[in-house]
């Protein structure tokens, strides 16, 4: 006999709830800098401090110096450094700051609910 099928609640959205998706999320996040400027080292500590805090084995961060590509920062839009753009799990999201505030991080990464 096979087991029942697992259910999966949905939200009017069509989302399942953040409890049950995160499990199974894996998280890719990109760091967008200009060189290695102490706002940019702190942003980037920051980020890695919050990933192993929260999402420890399910991320992967790639940071871009745009000061090395400045052509990369047209495709995610970025007008400002540095800029944390969450491009999995989707929608889009994106942080602008060195991520000092780390419960506006969770947040605007929709990791904990606001």
């Amino acid at each position: 006999m096979t087991p029942p099928a697992k259910k999966t609640r949905q939200t009017k959205n069509g989302h399942q709830p953040q409890a049950q998706v995160e499990d199974s999320r894996s998280w890719n996040l990109r760091l967008y800098v200009a060189g290695q400027t102490p706002r940019s080292l702190t942003a980037f500590r920051n980020l890695k401090d919050i990933c192993e805090a929260h999402l420890k084995g399910k991320y992967h961060i790639e940071v871009i110096d745009l000061m090395e590509n400045p052509t990369l920062a047209r495709g995610d839009q970025i007008l400002a450094v540095p800029t944390l753009v969450r491009k999995l799990p989707q929608p889009i999201r994106k942080i602008i700051g060195d991520l000092s505030n780390t419960e506006r991080v969770l947040v605007g990464l929709d990791i904990q609910p606001g």
